[in-house]
Order: structure tokens, then C-alpha cells, then sequence
């Protein structure tokens, strides 16, 4: 059997731009992308920690170092500049693989620098 698995995820990344008059898409720095393993043009979903708002769109290289992740298109409606989001990618792996699975989690600043990279999500006390 096959199962979807969470790929790679920016934690509260900074909308640096809103766009309505794109095309489409989530412009996203080219290094972050890199950094991720996301390919441009691969489906992303973003879900906006300031609204609730949840969509899906793909991603866009956006110039290295420059911090940016752009909003386009229809999804500009759902994003602010300034609002914090969670950018993933999902992919398919076979679920004997699951054992051995690690995604990666790149958290961020408030002006979209890599604050730490990890492969897990630590378990919290309750």
C-alpha cells in the first residue's frame, strides 16, 4: 500500500507580497526552496496561521536570499502580507518506507531566515 506523507514544511513563513494580478502560484526564495526539496511547479498547500484560510497553489522560484514568499493569483485573497503561514509539500511513499521516513521541517523567522532545519516534530508535554 501506498501513503501520503507530509514531504517538507516552512513553519510560520512571513507573506512578504499579496499579488492579484499573477497568474498563480507561491513565489518562494530559490535557496528556502533548495533547502526544502521542492520543486518548482510542485503542489503546495499554505495555510494561513493569522485566518485559518487553507488552500492549495504550486511553487515558484523566487530570486535566492530575497526572503520573499508571494501570494499570487486568486490565492492573494487568502494571505496578507505580514501574515505568518505553513507552507507543505506531501509526496507517496510505500508504506513499508514509513519506518525509515523523515520530512523535512524548516522553521523561520519573521523575515523568512532559516531559524533551525529538523527532521521531526518534538513531542510536547501536555
Amino acid at each position: 500500500m501506498q501513503i501520503t506523507v507530509l514531504k517538507a514544511k516552512f513553519h510560520s513563513a512571513c507573506v512578504t507580497h499579496a499579488e492579484l494580478a499573477y497568474d498563480g502560484s507561491c513565489a518562494i526564495d530559490g535557496v528556502l526552496l533548495e533547502k526544502a526539496g521542492i520543486h518548482e511547479y510542485e503542489q503546495i498547500q499554505i495555510y494561513n496561521i493569522n485566518n485559518g484560510e487553507r488552500f492549495t497553489t504550486y511553487a515558484i522560484r523566487a530570486q535566492d536570499h530575497s526572503g520573499i514568499i508571494s501570494v499570487n493569483g486568486a490565492a492573494a485573497h487568502k494571505a496578507s502580507p505580514g501574515d505568518r503561514v505553513i507552507i507543505c509539500s506531501y509526496g507517496v511513499i510505500n508504506e513499508s518506507e514509513i519506518i525509515k521516513y523523515k520530512p523535512t521541517l524548516i522553521y523561520l523567522d519573521e523575515h523568512n531566515n532559516i531559524m533551525r532545519i529538523q527532521d521531526h516534530i518534538p513531542v510536547q508535554a501536555a
